[in-house]
C-alpha cells in the first residue's frame, strides 16, 4: 500500500477549502487531515493535533485576513521547518516569488490550476521537497537577472568552495548524506558540515533554498 500524504488546507474562502478538499479526497494516496480559514487557528491546531495526523504538506493561500500568507509561512518555517509548503495564489505570483523562495516554499500553484497539476505538484513536493514548472523556472531566472533582486535573495559574503558546490550538486540530485559521502569519498559528518556551511552562506532556510540557489547560479539544471 502506498504511503498516505497528509495535507493541510489554509484559505479564508470556505468554498475554496471545500473544493480543494473534494478534489484531493478522490486520490487514494492523499489524506486531508486539517483545514483552517485563519492562520492563527491553523497554528493553534498544529499545536494540538495528533502526531499521526500532522500534515506533511500545507497548501496556504497568500491573501488571507487577519494573518496573511506571508506572515503564516514565516512562522511555520521557524516552528515547523520540516513542514513542506505549497503557496496558492490568484494572480500575482511573480511579485512574491523572491520572498517566498527565500522562506523555503516548495511550490507555487495558481488557484485556477487543473487537477493534474495539483496532483503532480503535491506528489513531487512530497517526494523531492520541491516542484517548479517550466514557467516557474523561467520566471525565477528572469527575476534573478535583476542584480538588486539577486542580491536581496542571496546576499553572500563568501562564494561556495569547490567542495561545497560538489555537495550542493548532489543534494539537488536528492542524495542522502551517506550517499554523498560515498560518492565524494568523505565522511557523512563532513558532508553535513559542508551542507550546513552552504546553507549559512546562501542564507537558505532549508534544502529548497539550496536547490533554488543552484538553479539560478547554473550549478544544477533540473531535468
Amino acid at each position: 500500500m502506498s504511503e498516505q500524504i497528509k495535507i493541510a488546507l489554509v484559505d479564508d474562502e470556505q468554498l475554496i477549502l471545500e473544493g480543494v478538499k473534494m478534489l484531493l479526497s478522490k486520490e487514494k494516496n492523499f489524506s486531508v487531515t486539517m483545514m483552517a480559514n485563519d492562520g492563527n487557528v491553523f497554528l493553534e491546531n498544529l499545536e494540538t493535533i495528533n502526531s499521526d495526523k500532522f500534515p506533511d504538506i500545507a497548501l496556504v493561500d497568500v491573501q488571507m485576513q487577519p494573518m496573511n500568507g506571508f506572515e503564516l509561512v514565516g512562522i511555520l518555517k521557524d516552528k515547523y521547518p520540516d513542514l513542506k509548503i505549497i503557496i496558492l495564489s490568484s494572480h500575482y505570483k511573480t511579485s512574491v516569488l523572491g520572498y517566498m523562495v527565500k522562506l523555503g516554499v516548495s511550490a507555487f500553484l495558481p488557484k485556477n490550476s487543473n487537477k493534474k497539476l495539483f496532483i503532480e505538484a503535491i506528489t513531487k513536493v512530497h517526494e523531492n521537497g520541491i516542484f517548479f514548472t517550466n514557467e516557474d523556472h523561467e520566471m525565477l531566472l528572469s527575476y534573478m537577472n535583476n542584480s538588486s533582486k539577486k542580491k536581496s535573495l542571496f546576499d553572500m559574503e563568501d562564494d561556495l568552495s569547490e567542495r561545497e558546490r560538489d555537495v550542493v550538486k548532489l543534494i539537488c540530485q536528492e542524495l542522502t548524506n551517506n550517499e554523498i559521502a560515498e560518492k565524494l569519498f568523505i565522511s557523512p559528518r563532513t558532508v553535513e558540515s559542508h551542507r550546513q556551511r552552504a546553507i549559512e552562506k546562501i542564507g537558505a532556510k532549508n534544502t529548497v533554498g539550496i536547490v533554488i540557489y543552484a538553479i539560478v547560479n547554473n550549478i544544477y539544471a533540473p531535468a
